[in-house]
């Protein structure tokens, strides 16, 4: 039945350092941007690679995430990388604090954590192909 995520959907509180975030830093390719002046929305389409996608939208006045990162609900959104320590560096040139590197007890799979411009709980986890 379910074949894959298609995308995850963020709602930032500054769109234009989100945006910046997303597709500069992150790399994201834009694939369509949307201002919805009924909502005094924008929604931004961002490809992964993979054919994944993020959509990321602003929305005036939103609450923002109840705790930091164990709020009930999604609890982060995790990026696969083939190399891990090239990701962290990218990262850290951007001036983004990236969490120690761990290794999953479980898979023996190297990951990390860092925030988005929303303080947003992000991975980094390493898949060498």
């Amino acid at each position: 039945m379910l074949q894959g995520i298609h995308h995850a959907a963020i709602i930032c509180s500054n769109y234009q350092r989100a945006k910046h975030f997303y597709s500069e830093i992150l790399g994201l390719t834009i694939i369509d941007e949307n201002y919805r002046a009924e909502r005094k929305s924008y929604k931004l389409d961002l490809a992964l690679p993979d054919g994944s996608q993020i959509e990321l939208f602003s929305f005036p006045n939103r609450p923002k995430r109840p705790s930091y990162p164990e709020a009930q609900g999604l609890r982060h959104l995790a990026f696969r990388v083939k190399n891990l320590d090239e990701a962290v560096s990218r990262l850290t040139s951007h001036n983004i604090d990236v969490e120690d590197i761990r290794v999953d007890e479980y898979t023996g799979k190297r990951f990390t954590f860092f925030a988005d411009p929303d303080d947003l709980p992000l991975e980094l986890y390493e898949i060498k192909e």
